[in-house]
């Protein structure tokens, strides 16, 4: 009797804590919105081979319209992430959505370099609020200790994007031209802003979350999104702060080299390694499957040493940006001395999956640094310290590869930058901001 009775009793117990995880579709929204955000500003990698023929464009042009996005992008990301705090994530990243859309379909159209470049800056713009609207999203429904694993899921977008473009995009270009790759990825942006607009909720009103869930998001520092106002910190003061110079000069490493496989990497199989367009969806596509797997992988080697080594979360995130950032180093200055195809991409796929995870972690950050009510604002400002780099990598790759006709200088330059975040984040990324 007394047996059946603990049976009894514990089978209500297992169904509560099974009840719903509704968190969890939430980060189907991020990494199909991620997804999307990434195919909007690769096309440029995949088009830029017949659009140099079409409209007589240098790789110094093309590293030029890079930085452009990247500059825009990055100043940006200052007041998108203070509107994302301010006006509520939802609202904000909508908008933002349908904008870049429209700045993708507006590519389409251009006729020159000056006109190329304003689309360029005009799409920097709108895309900015897109990852730190992901990383308040994420602090708002997730527990701290699943921060990292579910910032891996979406920030694979980040991957997913170059992953799966060279195969779709390059069957597009064949028959139809370059110009059609803005047009329809411009429209996908729009079917799927009108899709989040309609069903995207935040967990306290949500209509199939279970109040355990909700109990259990809210323990670990979840719950109901908060304004900036709520905090005693002002959004000035942040700057004052260790740990967010930490971020900045951290993602300001990442991003460099980051920024020069998103916009070069095409480019680099195709004159190096003799890759023809027809073959080069499949091949420019498969380092960054690595990537997909590098970014799911940090969050949860992450998650696994809290839940089995007893880190705290901000420790786990810090050390598996240091162990990767080294590495990732490493592996990116060996590329160009790969000789073969198979060689070039097995050290590309490996510097990608280190690359990705480090960025996931990177992201999941925020939720731990900042105070509740400014985690979009840290995270924009990480954010703005990347792109500040990342404006400047495929400018200078481009003109060194003009003046060069080689790629190493690059690279091996890029590796020891890329090297250069672990100091960052595990010197002075040390503790939360305290309120």
């Amino acid at each position: 009797m007394v047996l059946e009775t603990k049976v009894s009793s514990a089978v209500p117990a297992v169904k509560t804590k099974t009840a719903t995880r509704v968190r969890w579709t939430v980060v189907i929204w991020l990494l199909v919105g991620g997804i999307i955000n990434f195919l909007d500003r690769t096309n440029l990698s995949i088009a830029a081979p017949d659009m140099m023929k079409d409209l007589n464009l240098s790789n110094t042009d093309i590293g030029l319209m890079g930085s452009v996005f990247a500059w825009s992008y990055a100043f940006m990301q200052l007041p998108a992430g203070w509107l994302l705090d301010r006006l509520g994530a939802k609202k904000v990243y909508a908008w933002a959505v349908a904008l870049w859309s429209g700045a993708t379909a507006f590519t389409g159209v251009c006729t020159g370099l000056t006109s190329l470049l304003f689309g360029r800056a005009l799409l920097g713009v709108t895309e900015s609020p897109c990852w730190p609207g992901g990383a308040k999203i994420t602090a708002s429904w997730f527990p701290k200790q699943e921060r990292a694993l579910a910032t891996g899921f979406w920030d694979a977008a980040s991957k997913w994007g170059p992953t799966i473009a060279p195969p779709i995009l390059v069957a597009l270009i064949v028959p139809f031209g370059w110009r059609a790759l803005f047009f329809i990825t411009g429209a996908i942006g729009l079917i799927f802003v009108v899709i989040f607009a309609l069903f995207y909720r935040q967990p306290e009103k949500h209509p199939r979350i279970s109040q355990e869930e909700l109990d259990y998001i809210k323990a670990g520092g979840g719950g109901t999104a908060q304004e900036i106002g709520a905090s005693k910190v002002s959004w000035g003061a942040l700057f004052k702060h260790k740990s967010v110079w930490g971020m900045i000069l951290g993602f300001f490493c990442y991003i460099w080299i980051f920024n020069i496989f998103v916009t070069f990497l095409p480019l680099y199989l195709m004159k190096t390694q003799n890759v023809s367009l027809k073959s080069l969806g499949i091949y420019a596509s498969i380092p960054w499957f690595g990537g997909v797997i590098g970014a799911i992988l940090g969050g949860y080697v992450s998650k696994l040493l809290v839940d089995k080594r007893g880190a705290k979360p901000l420790v786990a995130k810090r050390a598996v940006i240091s162990v990767c950032a080294v590495l990732a180093g490493i592996t990116v200055i060996i590329i160009p001395y790969a000789g073969s195809l198979p060689a070039t991409l097995a050290f590309m796929t490996v510097a990608l999956v280190l690359l990705s995870a480090l960025s996931s972690s990177a992201w999941a950050l925020p939720g731990d640094v900042a105070p509740a009510s400014m985690v979009a604002s840290v995270g924009s400002i990480q954010n703005f310290g990347g792109y500040f780099g990342g404006a400047l990598s495929p400018v200078v790759v481009g003109m060194i590869a003009d003046k060069t006709g080689s790629y190493t200088m690059a690279f091996t330059s890029g590796g020891i930058i890329a090297a250069c975040a672990a100091l960052c984040y595990w010197l002075l990324v040390r503790k939360p901001i305290a309120e």
